[in-house]
């Protein structure tokens, strides 16, 4: 059975517009509490996290009714990032975790991630399960059994902490100067904190959310703001968070940006040297560059690829014993230290390896070399299928001929937004352009005629 309302992360799409509405949230909370509290007992709890968007105020409201009535005891948590909750699911003994955030999307949008007792996202049949529920009335519980909900006020400290003990014992950050970017998201607070409690001089971007400017002109996916700070304040390092902080980007002292490849190419280097990287093997998503993969290949390692989305990811590793894994844009899996992507947790591991080599960080930001990427996204109408017409199938099995020996080609849907994904790799730059285009040009031509 496909999934209907829930894509590679939770359900997502602009607040106040079908299907995130607070009407739904409502019913998600009723069908979530209904598939946890399954014993009908009232001792069954659910810790809701969330970002700054202004939307967040009324979702977490809706999902509290939602909840409480079907006899699920909520512990609110606030702003709090999405790695956050996972762990607080877990420590705080919950049922079922929630986070209220469209990650790195505009303000307008929102969200709602699911995570299960030990403290991972939920799977596509438990996600499954509750869209059935989503579709039939569901049955409140009796007056004495509704739940009960009250404010947890040390939510972020508790996240901190716990950040704080994944960084080697006797390890301080003194004289080191950090420029954070928060993307004025969920850890506008914590990050800083964090950083200045173990030492550094803590030069702060994107930490004055207002509800609307949430990953505008900041964070992981417009780091400039934070490169220019760097140089402006001859600071050694800056660590990008994208909203909910589940992402990062690392730049080094001159403002070059690492992506998720080239981070995860240092620690899989680094742990395997170490003898920390289970099975020599590194999980990345099909969108990871092929130069990753050569460079794991030249060192005797291997990339095991998933489908897009770091829940595939952590799937793939929780399957077979993996500890290291991610996306190229920014989602960095430590299972020894978390259940999901954690931006400030991947910082902090970076820091780490900066004191231990002696190295600043441009030279540790590109471990491998990139075989030229080109990824453009196509918008297209509610209802149409462009990739199902004969035009576009043509114009990318020619592309995939032509790129035969000479790099590939990945053709996909989005799971958060109305877009085709046409990214190709490959050696020659022109041909990678011509091939992209061409595509391109097909999808954009059949959008028009479905709109």
């Amino acid at each position: 059975m496909a999934r209907k309302f829930f894509g590679t992360d939770g359900v997502r799409g602009t607040a106040n517009k079908y299907p995130m509405t607070a009407e739904m949230a409502l019913k998600i909370g009723a069908a979530a509490g209904k598939y946890f509290r399954n014993d009908g007992s009232n001792g069954h709890r659910v810790v809701i996290g969330k970002d700054t968007r202004l939307s967040g105020y009324m979702f977490e409201s809706a999902l509290t009714a939602g909840l409480t009535s079907t006899g699920m005891n909520v512990l609110l948590l606030g702003p709090i990032p999405t790695p956050g909750v996972g762990l607080l699911t877990t420590s705080m003994r919950a049922d079922l975790g929630i986070m209220i955030s469209a990650s790195h999307n505009p303000a307008i949008d929102n969200g709602i991630k699911l995570f299960g007792p030990d403290g991972f996202k939920l799977s596509d049949d438990a996600e499954i399960e509750i869209e059935r529920l989503l579709e039939n009335e569901i049955e409140p519980a009796q007056a004495i059994n509704i739940g009960r909900a009250k404010r947890i006020d040390d939510g972020r400290f508790r996240y901190a902490e716990r950040l704080k003990g994944t960084f080697p014992q006797g390890m301080r950050l003194d004289g080191i100067k950090v420029v954070i970017d928060c993307a004025n998201g969920a850890a506008h607070r914590v990050a800083p904190e964090v950083l200045w409690e173990l030492g550094a001089t803590v030069i702060p971007v994107g930490t004055s959310p207002d509800g609307f400017n949430i990953n505008e002109g900041c964070g992981s996916t417009s780091p400039r703001t934070a490169a220019e700070t760097i140089v402006a304040h001859g600071a050694d390092v800056g660590i990008c968070l994208d909203g909910d902080a589940d992402r990062v980007m690392i730049l080094d002292q001159h403002g070059n940006v690492a992506d998720g490849d080239q981070i995860m190419g240092l620690f899989a280097s680094r742990w395997a040297d170490a003898g920390h990287l289970n099975k020599g093997t590194l999980v990345a998503t099909v969108m990871s560059n092929l130069g990753l993969e050569r460079f794991l290949n030249d060192k005797g390692l291997k990339l095991e690829r998933t489908n897009v989305g770091d829940r595939y990811v952590v799937e793939t590793m929780r399957a077979n014993g993996f500890n290291l894994g991610g996306e190229q844009s920014g989602h960095i899996v430590m299972t020894d230290y978390a259940t999901t992507g954690d931006g400030l947790l991947a910082g902090l591991q970076f820091l780490a390896a900066m004191i231990q080599t002696g190295k600043p960080a441009s030279e540790l930001i590109k471990v491998f070399e990139t075989v030229p990427q080109m990824l453009k996204n196509v918008r297209y109408g509610d209802g149409s299928d462009p990739l199902s017409n004969p035009s576009v199938k043509k114009s990318i099995a020619d592309a995939e001929a032509a790129l035969v020996g000479k790099g590939r080609l990945l053709i996909r849907k989005s799971g958060t937004e109305p877009l085709i994904r046409v990214m190709a790799e490959c050696v020659d730059d022109a041909l990678l352009q011509k091939v992209v285009d061409g595509i391109v040009a097909e999808v954009e031509a059949v959008a028009r005629i479905s709109a």
